[in-house]
């Protein structure tokens, strides 16, 4: 049986409306609902925002895109005005995160109403049907959504659309919305370059989102992959990426909550790389609540090595940098997993928020490094 959709109401012209809600973020429907135009002034709109009201709008849709971006910039002044916090403990990071967390909640107040084939009934909208289906499915029903949601829906799939250029691969990676885009290219190039175990015939590749790390590895010549994930859009994002690179042949991709049966020469993980609760659906791909898939990716590491294997384990230090997990801890998980580190690579993040002096976690940034840790049983 199907669930009930979720509903938002409001009065508009003299009478009660509602809609279905959509929210890919999980996030609830707005309890109060003013209905918005062109002719509502940038402060009206950020006074509203702020105080719970979320603002459905009627007018043109690029007007709308110029409100978004005007109440953003008065947040960023309000958030100016208070001292800046380094971020450079658990507490702060908190702090940051909660911050962060309001000012999506304030900006997803902007809201716009979708015909069943997602079409947008505005002045001067955009096509966005083949973007939101991509997102949402077939839905069959009207509905409203917010201006940010749609605005991240864009870019999605833009990007996947034209793809990435992964260098290692000498080829452009294309990510589904929702799955994790290989934009930090450290942690592939350090895939691309450690040195494989003798004789590596057969590999997993847990957790493998895009499918970008398999796809690496079938180039350098593994013969035999197999790529899990226990999430549908991934699995089919990985599944596509696969097949347009011609590697099928040799990965096969399949749905399990981290490893498949049986075991390999080689086993590479790349988990999210803090420890904690996500917000949304799309933080997945960043916090590993209570450190589950590295725990579970280490703890089953030992069973699932043929003899003389590896396993790759791919981790930033920054929850190190940022109090929420030590090195010793690390180590210790390491040890309680009966493994031992064969060798480790590191890298230095090339992203621009790398040094960006204005970011709130510039001083953990800017001295972050990602590892690859060779581990054998």
């Amino acid at each position: 049986m199907s669930e009930a959709p979720v509903l938002i109401e409001w009065e508009e012209g003299g009478e009660y409306r509602h809609a279905c809600w959509r929210s890919l973020a999980g996030t609830p429907p707005p309890r109060r609902v003013v209905v918005a135009d062109d002719g509502m002034a940038a402060d009206v709109a950020f006074r509203l925002v702020s105080e719970g009201s979320a603002l459905l709008w009627r007018g043109d849709f690029q007007n709308a895109r110029q409100l978004l971006q005007a109440i953003a910039r008065r947040i960023e002044r309000r958030a100016a005005r208070a001292k800046p916090e380094a971020v450079t403990t658990p507490e702060g990071f908190h702090r940051y995160r909660l911050a962060r967390a309001q000012r999506a909640r304030t900006l997803g107040m902007l809201l716009l109403p979708f015909d069943a084939d997602h079409g947008l009934p505005l002045r001067r909208a955009p096509n966005v049907a083949a973007a939101c289906r991509e997102a949402h499915g077939m839905v069959g029903e009207a509905y409203v959504a917010s201006l940010r949601e749609l605005l991240g829906i864009i870019g999605a799939h833009e990007w996947r659309r034209k793809g990435i250029a992964v260098p290692a691969l000498a080829a452009r990676i294309h990510p589904h919305y929702g799955v994790f885009a290989p934009v930090r290219g450290e942690y592939v190039e350090l895939l691309a370059t450690a040195p494989l175990p003798a004789g590596c015939k057969r590999a997993f590749d847990v957790g493998t989102g895009t499918g970008v790390l398999a796809a690496v590895l079938a180039r350098r010549g593994v013969g035999e992959l197999i790529a899990t994930d226990c999430d549908s859009r991934a699995l089919d994002c990985a599944r596509e990426n696969i097949a347009r690179l011609h590697l099928d042949d040799r990965v096969q991709v399949v749905a399990a909550d981290l490893y498949p049966p049986g075991q390999a020469n080689l086993v590479v993980c790349n988990p999210p790389w803090l420890p904690g609760k996500p917000g949304t659906p799309l933080e997945r791909a960043v916090y590993d609540p209570g450190s589950r898939m590295l725990r579970g990716f280490l703890n089953g590491l030992a069973a699932h090595l043929a003899a003389g294997g590896e396993g790759w384990l791919i981790l930033s230090d920054l929850a190190e940098l940022l109090g929420m997990r030590t090195r010793a801890d690390l180590l210790s998980a390491f040890a309680a997993a009966r493994l031992t580190v064969a060798g480790r690579l590191d890298a230095r993040p090339g992203h621009p928020r790398a040094a960006d002096g204005n970011d709130a976690l510039h001083a953990a940034r800017a001295r972050e490094i990602t590892s690859l840790w060779r581990l054998r049983a």
